[in-house]
């Protein structure tokens, strides 16, 4: 895979994963909450967890992709906290439609 498929591989993947939480009430997509009804609600918390737990695997799947591609680079914390920012600025679309949305 060239370097140009990759990067357009991770952005597309963060952008699916960073909207996930939003768009359904199952935990990661899979598993489903407590009750079992569809009435069930999952909490905001859970959904930020579950965000900080996708951002860590896109950036590990980022990291594997850079790795077989070449050499990793080493990476501080301002690298980590730009992405996560921009993990958070991917999931606003998801956000809007969950909270901000009026339903008829």
């Amino acid at each position: 895979m060239d370097v140009g498929a990759a990067a357009w591989l991770v952005i597309l993947l963060a952008l699916l994963a960073a909207n996930l939480p939003f768009i359904n009430d199952r935990l990661f997509a899979v598993v489903p909450l407590k009750g079992g009804t569809s009435a069930a609600r999952k909490p905001f918390l859970v959904r930020l967890l579950e965000l900080v737990v996708l951002f860590v695997v896109v950036g590990s799947v980022g990291r594997l992709l850079e790795g077989r591609i070449g050499t990793v680079f080493p990476q501080t914390w301002e690298f980590y906290a730009i992405g996560a920012c921009l993990f958070v600025v991917l999931a606003f679309p998801g956000f809007v439609v969950r909270y901000l949305r009026k339903r008829h």
